[in-house]
């Protein structure tokens, strides 16, 4: 029998109507579970025309694109632009056509919505990392703050004790440079008696001397 190298060479005429029945039986089936949304190991990043790992927004723009591209309604106007030589075949030919047009556009609806998915969890699990990258820096931050004012508090304390010094320094200074007023007064008191005297004994050079009363009433020296 001809055919390819892998193909088995020992079936029988007679095994080959029972064969074709179960091919065609599996196909029915396949078709079924493809209609009904089950499949297999499909990529749909190849399938959509993405690269793994790419954003929501390459994702929309390529989502748009072939949602536009592939619309069920184009595979009935390309059947009506195309000449058949038995116009029997038409409606058949449609039909099949509309309907693998609408798995077309189904699977790429669910391809969308895997990848979609996929993007949402990569993105989830990137706030989750940067939440907790910020609340350690938050931690450590915090540490730091609270082993630092010790440093502060006796270095205050220093300053304050310096400031204290300085003022003790300047008063005992003022202390030392100022005089006491008692020293002003007895001078005072001192040159006032002396003033007092030569009033007395000159008189304003009058031939007689007059002597002149001086008051000391509100002075106490």
């Amino acid at each position: 029998m001809p055919g390819p190298v892998w193909k088995r060479q020992s079936v029988q005429h007679r095994e080959i109507p029972g064969k074709l029945c179960s091919l065609a039986s599996k196909i029915q089936q396949l078709k079924q579970r493809v209609a009904a949304g089950e499949t297999g190991n499909v990529d749909y990043y190849a399938l959509i025309g993405l690269r793994r790992g790419c954003s929501r927004s390459e994702l929309e723009r390529a989502h748009l694109l072939l949602t536009l591209k592939h619309k069920p309604d184009k595979s009935s106007g390309f059947i009506e632009k195309c000449e058949f030589a038995d116009e029997k075949d038409v409606d058949s030919v449609r039909d099949r056509a509309r309907m693998s047009a609408l798995l077309l556009y189904r699977l790429i609806q669910k391809g969308y919505s895997n990848v979609m998915a996929t993007i949402l969890d990569e993105e989830s699990s990137e706030k989750q990392r940067k939440k907790a990258a910020a609340a350690l820096q938050a931690a450590v931050q915090a540490q730091q703050s609270t082993d630092q004012p010790p440093v502060v508090r006796v270095e205050a304390i220093q300053e304050v004790a310096g400031g204290n010094n300085n003022s003790n320094r300047i008063e005992k200074k003022a202390t030392v440079t100022s005089p006491p007023a008692s020293v002003f007064q007895g001078v005072f008191c001192r040159d006032l008696a002396a003033v007092g005297t030569l009033l007395s004994q000159t008189g304003y050079n009058h031939p007689m001397p007059i002597p002149i009363p001086v008051k000391y009433e509100a002075l106490s020296c």
